[in-house]
């Protein structure tokens, strides 16, 4: 394997992510009409971590080690009783497609994050300018949905649901990929999502919501696909890639993420696709490849007194090898 399979497989990760989690806010918004919202996390994540770790000792491969569990449970409370928690509280009352739309403000929490943790990601202005012009596609995407729902309460408080889902998503990357020892993807997202999903199971159980489950065809496949390619396939992608590649160019799923839900919503509930589709997609688009831009120059700058971005890498590369599963 060659130096740089892991970063290419990174990406590829990167890419996984960007459209599986384009599709897990519909399946949300189908499991919910009959699945109570903690249920619906508690079930999947638990289910994906105990899948995970048999799966890992029957190929006789190590799970981490206890003395980091803790670390790990930090990581999972953020990330998915947060992160992906509020998401799915929020969804009963805000569209699907909105609900990605709004967590595309991931990314400006994300690199806020990192860039007040020592030593972290400086911002850059081209970075700047890469975010704000997706930003404002998201806008154009999302404005006139934001305009009509705007004055019911429930809407509004589900909007805020998803800005506290972005804090803590980012909160819990930032943490992850800066505080928590080298792990092996796999391991590390089957412990996470085990934590995660018995701590949303305990939510679940106080709010008396086992005796409002009702599982018919149609919520259990959402639920089912949710599982398998939500958690399975989708979180083990996103640890992967965020071991290996920037916060700032991982956080950009969540741009992606949109334009996916749009194009799945004309499709699936045939939603329309007009010019203001289209040019948001443009606009988001342009934001990521700005970014992208401005991340392979910081690559290739030559070194500085404060030490470039590749041997920083490099630096990071000894004290926490790569394991590929």
């Amino acid at each position: 394997m060659t130096p740089t399979s892991p970063r290419r497989l990174a990406y590829a990760a990167w890419i996984i992510v960007c459209v599986v989690w384009g599709t897990t806010y519909l399946g949300i918004r189908i499991a919910l009409e009959s699945i109570p919202p903690a249920l619906i996390g508690g079930i999947r994540y638990t289910a994906a971590g105990v899948v995970l770790i048999a799966w890992l000792r029957l190929r006789g491969e190590r799970v981490p080690s206890l003395d980091v569990w803790w670390r790990l449970a930090v990581v999972a409370i953020l990330l998915i009783v947060i992160g992906n928690g509020f998401v799915i509280w929020a969804e009963q009352w805000v569209p699907s497609g909105v609900s990605a739309v709004v967590v595309a403000t991931a990314p400006f929490w994300m690199s806020t994050f990192e860039a007040i943790a020592p030593a972290g990601e400086r911002f850059h202005t081209w970075t700047i300018v890469g975010l704000c012009v997706g930003f404002a596609g998201i806008v154009l995407l999302v404005w006139p949905d934001l305009w009509h729902n705007g004055e019911g309460h429930q809407f509004v408080g589900g909007i805020v649901a998803l800005q506290l889902a972005c804090v803590g998503w980012a909160a819990g990357s930032v943490y992850s990929k800066r505080y928590v020892p080298a792990q092996r993807p796999i391991g590390a997202s089957a412990v996470q999502m085990l934590i995660g999903g018995v701590a949303m199971l305990v939510i679940a159980s106080v709010r008396g919501e086992w005796s409002q489950l009702i599982l018919t065809p149609r919520t259990a496949t959402a639920e089912l696909y949710l599982i398998v390619f939500g958690s399975l396939i989708g979180y083990s992608s996103y640890l992967y890639a965020l071991e290996h590649l920037p916060v700032s160019t991982v956080s950009l799923y969540a741009y992606a993420n949109p334009i996916i839900a749009v194009i799945l919503g004309a499709v699936v509930a045939g939603e329309p696709f007009g010019a203001r589709v289209i040019a948001a997609s443009t606009m988001v688009f342009t934001g990521i490849a700005t970014v992208r831009w401005r991340s392979r120059r910081v690559l290739h700058d030559p070194p500085t007194a404060d030490q470039s971005h590749e041997e920083q890498h490099d630096r990071d590369d000894q004290q926490h090898p790569d394991e590929v599963p």
